[in-house]
C-alpha cells in the first residue's frame, strides 16, 4: 500500500531534505521515527530537495507498507518526530503515484526584511539595504515568466540534463514603506540554487547595481554564468505542491503571519 504523507518542516536545524553522510537531514529524521514505529526500515521519498536551512510549509512523501494502516500513524508519527517537523494529513494513493515525479507545479516563496527583528530572523533573510527600487524589483520578477531556459540561474548546470523550465507566474510583493519583501515563483521544475541565486540578482536590481534589461540578458544569452551568488536560505520556503490527482489545500502557518501586508 503506497500513502502519502502531507508534512510541514523548519529547515533550521537540518542540512537540507535529502539524507546525506554525517549531517542530520529532514528525511533521515522522519525514516528513523519510521523505524521505530514499524521495527523496520521504511524508505522515504521527497517531492523534491530542500537546501540547508530551507523550509516547508507545504511538503508531500510517500511510503510503502505491506497492508493497510489498522492504526493512527499521524497521532504516532507526531508524537515521535521533533517539534520541527509535523505530519498533517496521511492519505491513501494509488501504488503508481509518486511524491516525486507526479507532482505537477511547485511554489515557493522567499521573505526580506530590511530591519533588524528577532522573530524575522529565522524565516526571512535580513538585508541592510535602503530604498529598494520595489518597482523595478517587480518588473524585473513578472519578466520571468517570458523565459523557458534558466541555465544563467542554476547553481550547478553541468548536473542537469536540461535547464529548461515553465514558469507558471513570477510576483513580488512587498510592505508599504519596502521593508518586508515576497517573491513567489510557481514552476514545473526547479534547478540547483535557482530560486535563490534569482532573489539575490532581483536585490541587485533593487539596489540598482543591474538594469532590468541586465537582468533579463542574463536568460536571454542562455549562457552558465561565472558569478551568481545565491541568496540567504533561511528566506526561503517549499509552500505548494499541487498533483492532478490531489486536492489538497494549504495549511495555516507561519508563512500567513510573513504574508501579512505584502502587496
Amino acid at each position: 500500500m503506497r500513502y502519502f504523507l502531507h508534512i510541514g518542516y523548519d529547515g533550521s536545524k537540518y542540512r537540507g531534505w535529502q539524507r546525506q553522510s554525517n549531517v542530520t537531514s529532514i528525511q533521515e529524521v522522519i525514516e528513523d521515527k519510521l523505524k521505530i514505529i514499524f521495527k523496520k526500515d521504511i524508505t522515504v521519498y521527497g517531492c523534491g530537495r530542500t537546501d540547508a536551512g530551507v523550509h516547508a510549509s507545504q511538503y508531500f512523501i510517500h511510503i510503502n507498507l505491506d497492508s493497510l494502516l489498522s492504526f493512527d500513524l499521524k497521532f504516532i508519527i507526531n508524537k515521535h518526530l521533533p517539534k520541527g517537523i509535523v505530519v498533517y494529513d496521511i492519505i491513501e494513493v494509488k501504488e503508481r503515484q509518486h511524491a516525486r515525479f507526479d507532482a505537477i507545479w511547485r511554489t515557493y516563496d522567499y521573505f526580506i526584511h530590511l530591519y533588524e527583528d528577532p522573530i524575522l530572523f529565522g524565516y526571512s533573510s535580513y538585508y541592510n539595504f535602503k530604498d529598494l527600487d520595489i518597482i523595478a524589483m517587480k518588473k524585473a520578477a513578472e519578466s520571468l515568466i517570458k523565459y523557458k531556459d534558466f541555465r544563467a540561474y542554476c547553481k550547478r548546470a553541468d548536473l542537469h540534463n536540461s535547464t529548461i523550465c515553465e514558469i507558471k507566474s513570477a510576483q513580488l510583493f512587498a510592505n508599504t514603506d519596502g521593508t518586508r519583501i515576497r517573491f513567489s515563483i510557481t514552476a514545473n521544475r526547479f534547478l540547483r540554487g535557482m530560486i535563490r541565486i534569482i532573489v539575490n540578482f532581483l536585490l541587485k536590481v533593487g539596489t540598482g547595481e543591474i538594469s532590468i534589461e541586465q537582468f533579463e540578458s542574463m536568460l536571454a544569452n542562455k549562457k552558465d554564468l561565472d558569478k551568481k551568488s545565491p541568496a540567504l536560505p533561511n528566506g526561503l520556503f517549499l509552500s505548494k505542491v499541487e498533483y492532478p490527482f490531489l486536492c489538497h489545500a494549504q495549511r495555516p502557518d507561519l508563512t500567513s503571519f510573513l504574508k501579512a501586508d505584502l502587496k
